[in-house]
């Protein structure tokens, strides 16, 4: 009898080791999952950024177009307001 509540001591301890390596294992190949998740994520943001790099210029050049047709716009109203009086 006084040997077997050391025995039930070390098989708790043992169990417990063993159930926690088990959840570490699992939350070690999630967090895996989520590292490939994040790897994948991240190519594709790099990629959407490659190609939006053109906008920038692209988006400048057309704003200057567009100021461009404006004032041509307001001296065609003010032409317009003229001829109508």
């Amino acid at each position: 009898m006084p040997l077997l509540l050391p025995v039930l001591t070390v098989l708790e301890i043992v169990l417990l080791v063993v159930v926690l390596a088990l959840f570490l294992n699992k939350i070690a190949s999630q967090l895996n999952s989520i590292s490939a998740n994040l790897a994948r994520v991240t190519f594709g943001v790099r990629a959407v950024e490659t190609q939006c790099a053109v906008i920038g210029p692209a988006a400048d050049r057309i704003n200057a177009n567009l100021a461009s047709a404006a004032a041509g716009l307001e001296q065609a109203a003010a032409q317009a307001e003229r001829l109508g009086r």
